[in-house]
C-alpha cells in the first residue's frame, strides 16, 4: 500500500489532473510532494501566502483555483485560514481519522492534493462559523 494520494476520487473517478509519483516529484520539493501528496503538514507559523485584496489562490500542485483573498482570515492558528474555498466543487472533504479522532480532510478536487483540513464550531465571526485550515504551501497566488 503507497502512503501517497490514489489518484482517484471517494466516488471511484480519477482526478482530471493525472501525474505518476516520478512527474510529481519532479515538479514539486521534497517537503512539497511530502505535504501535497502524502498528506503531511507543515509546522504551524513556517509558511506564508502572498497577502493582498482581491487574490486567487491556486493549488501548488495543479494550478486549479480554490480560494480568495476576500475569504481569508486571521484564525491566529499558525496556518492560512478561509471560511469558504472559491467553489465547493473545488474541493473534496474526506473523513480523517489519523489521529484518533474525527477531523475533515480538504483536497484539490482537480489533482487530490492534500491542502489541509475544515473545523466547524469554532466561534469564529465569519458568515460560515468554518474554518478551513490550509498548508501555505499547498498554495501560491494566481498568475
Amino acid at each position: 500500500m503507497s502512503d501517497n494520494i490514489s489518484p482517484q476520487k471517494p466516488d471511484g473517478q480519477n482526478y482530471p489532473v493525472q501525474k505518476t509519483d516520478e512527474q510529481w516529484k519532479e515538479e514539486l520539493t521534497d517537503f512539497e510532494y511530502h505535504v501535497l501528496r502524502q498528506a503531511g503538514t507543515e509546522p504551524a507559523w513556517s509558511g506564508e501566502i502572498q497577502k493582498g485584496e482581491n487574490l486567487t489562490y491556486v493549488c501548488r500542485g495543479c494550478n486549479a483555483d480554490l480560494f480568495t483573498s476576500n475569504e481569508k482570515f486571521d484564525s491566529r492558528c499558525g496556518w492560512p485560514s478561509f471560511w469558504s474555498p472559491l467553489a465547493k466543487a473545488a474541493i473534496i472533504e474526506l473523513s480523517d481519522y489519523s489521529m484518533g479522532r474525527l477531523r475533515v480532510e480538504v483536497r484539490c478536487a482537480n489533482c487530490g492534493s492534500h491542502l489541509g483540513h475544515v473545523f466547524e464550531g469554532e466561534g469564529f465571526d465569519t458568515p460560515t462559523d468554518l474554518r478551513y485550515c490550509i498548508n501555505a504551501v499547498c498554495l501560491k497566488p494566481k498568475d
